[in-house]
């Protein structure tokens, strides 16, 4: 990532620029792992009115520093909360319109921003089950979506092998006219940059880099041929005062070693 030791993990590089892209008042669809400490970093620092949402029914989640849930029905999650719903009354939320932003990661994804958490391979004989949907489609297909993931050949794909989660799905208009008209991929936060898509084909586009990593790096961890945005930019490293929050949200390094 840069020629000198960092002297931050890859897990909070991607934490601490998720988070920078969280606004006060915003309700926001969260998994566990780098999304929910990506919320709880924004909550404490610069949006001290995010809602944060979980899959499980919990509504208005405030994790405790050193206890970060497991799973998004883990009574943790439940603590100092808003309320607690049914997963199915969570998920009428989204149809509602009342949440903001999805947040997750994935598997594989392509050049549309199109998720995949179901199966590697054929679905004959797939070489590695995933975990499945959950929820994953219902967040995608409703809200302006986030993902978080690092950045490898194998993740960043041409074509998905199952759209778990649809982004835009083959670009250009077929989202909207697949009937789903909201939503759609907002960025896609890697250890390498920050990534957009393009709003007339809906191709992924590199939008910034992180410091020290070039373009040619990108290019050469991603599976597919990148745009590039005409005014290039790159991130401010993470702050002391955004590590050390962090931190203090997950001691243990349970997500972020």
């Amino acid at each position: 990532m840069t020629t000198d030791a960092p002297s931050y993990t890859a897990s909070e590089l991607l934490a601490v620029m998720s988070a920078r892209l969280l606004r006060d008042g915003q309700v926001v669809f969260a998994g566990v792992g780098i999304p929910l400490l990506a919320a709880s970093l924004a909550q404490r620092l610069h949006a001290p009115g995010l809602t944060i949402l979980f899959e499980g029914g919990t509504i208005g989640a405030y994790v405790e520093p050193g206890r970060l849930p497991p799973s998004t029905n883990e009574q943790r999650c439940t603590r100092r909360a808003n309320m607690v719903l049914s997963s199915t009354d969570v998920l009428l939320l989204l149809q509602r319109g009342y949440v903001d932003v999805g947040f997750m990661g994935g598997a594989q994804i392509d050049q549309y921003g199109n998720l995949n958490s179901s199966f590697i391979g054929s679905p004959q004989q797939p070489a590695t089950r995933l975990p499945g949907s959950g929820g994953g489609n219902d967040i995608a297909s409703l809200t302006e979506m986030i993902v978080a993931m690092k950045q490898e050949k194998r993740r960043f794909v041409e074509r998905v092998d199952f759209v778990t989660s649809p982004g835009f799905l083959s670009g250009g208009t077929s989202r909207c006219q697949a009937g789903l008209v909201a939503g759609g991929m907002f960025r896609v936060v890697t250890d390498l940059g920050l990534l957009g898509f393009d709003e007339v084909s809906k191709r992924m586009t590199l939008l910034a880099l992180h410091p020290g990593v070039t373009v040619e790096q990108v290019q050469a961890n991603t599976g597919f041929e990148l745009l590039l945005a005409s005014d290039l930019a790159v991130t401010d490293p993470p702050a002391e005062n955004e590590l050390r929050v962090l931190r203090d949200l997950d001691p243990d390094r349970l997500y972020t070693a």
